[in-house]
């Protein structure tokens, strides 16, 4: 497994940039969390299944973006440790965006689980 963009979107940049054909991002983002690398999106999912909506409402720079509103994962499900995240298009089923790791958190059942503003950071490497 992998972490990263989805097959789908790495190829829809890559058009965009050497065919110039049009790419459009959806319209909302939701993160869902996970005890392991999600691969493709669906693997070891937390059993806390909520998706939460990520907010970017600040423009990209130097190759990074961050969420610009907390995410809250309230009265977690499920003791387990939360070590990755992904991206979807909706907040159910949808399509898999993106993925990447956080910080190792052990939840307890009823916990919370928060993702500070600006906490999210999603990078593309950038020449130097």
């Amino acid at each position: 497994m992998a972490l990263g963009l989805s097959a789908a979107n790495a190829n829809a940049i890559l058009n965009a940039l050497c065919r110039a054909t049009a790419f459009t991002g959806p319209a909302a983002l939701w993160v869902k969390l996970h005890v392991g690398d999600p691969g493709t999106g669906s693997g070891n999912p937390a059993g806390h299944t909520t998706r939460i909506q990520a907010t970017f409402g600040t423009a990209a720079s130097g190759g990074a973006i961050s969420n610009t509103a907390a995410l809250s994962w309230t009265n977690v499900s499920t003791a387990e440790d939360y070590t990755h995240f992904s991206v979807w298009d909706a907040s159910s089923a949808g399509n898999f965006q993106f993925s990447g790791t956080i910080s190792a958190n052990a939840m307890q059942v009823g916990d919370t689980f928060q993702v500070a503003s600006g906490a999210l950071n999603v990078t593309l490497p950038v020449a130097a």
